[in-house]
């Protein structure tokens, strides 16, 4: 423990106050010996880089309660990994300064559940790199994460019934070996739906603005 502690450049005080509250792991016991490894230090180090971010040690605790309760990376690759989407591993740390002030034990949770999270060790798998990059765009153009993780949820259930749809035309009028080859084009019809249908909902939001009639001051 006085190894640690001088490792991670605290007080073993605090060690021992860390361990009360479950922020970090027990140690390996062999007999009365009880030893710490590379994943209690991490540990300690994420604590830090999160307080200094302005979380508390309460959070924190809600933090590590639902990266432990979540599923691990195998589990959520456990189909293969995406054909076309890049995953993202990232610290807590790092993952707290994408989403300033949202990585709440509730928006976790959300994220554990659709599985864009995971866990591996100390480390965090992001499922996808656009998925990512555009939840955090989202968020800093004022977007709360929590209404982001609804869309993402209300979507993948219509992006599943679609894939149904072409896969089971393609099953239909084509070979198996086709299906990889034809991906794209399935793709294609769904991001010209999509294009035109914003068009016609933000044309529609433009109309329903300039004829609100003004009130008084």
């Amino acid at each position: 423990m006085e190894e640690l502690a001088k490792e991670a450049g605290i007080t073993v005080r605090t060690l021992r106050f860390y361990r009360e509250r479950g922020l970090i792991p027990p140690p390996r016991r062999e007999g009365r010996i009880a030893w710490y490894d590379d994943h209690h230090l991490a540990r300690l180090r994420t604590i830090a880089a999160l307080l200094e971010r302005g979380h508390t040690l309460n959070g924190i605790a809600d933090l590590a309660t639902a990266f432990e309760s979540g599923r691990d990376v195998g589990e959520v690759l456990g189909l293969g990994e995406p054909t076309e989407e890049t995953p993202v591993r990232l610290t807590p740390e790092a993952l707290a300064d994408y989403f300033e002030g949202e990585v709440t034990p509730e928006n976790l949770a959300a994220a554990l559940d659709l599985g864009y999270l995971a866990t591996d060790g100390e480390e965090i798998v992001h499922i996808s790199r656009r998925l990512l990059d555009v939840s955090a765009a989202l968020v800093r153009a004022g977007v709360p994460l929590a209404a982001v993780l609804d869309a993402g949820r209300r979507v993948r259930t219509h992006a599943d019934a679609l894939a149904e749809l072409f896969v089971d035309i393609l099953r239909a009028h084509t070979a198996e070996t086709e299906m990889d080859r034809l991906r794209p084009l399935a793709k294609s019809v769904v991001e010209a739906e999509l294009s035109m249908a914003l068009d016609r909902r933000m044309r529609d939001a433009s109309a329903a603005t300039r004829t609100e009639p003004s009130r008084p001051g």
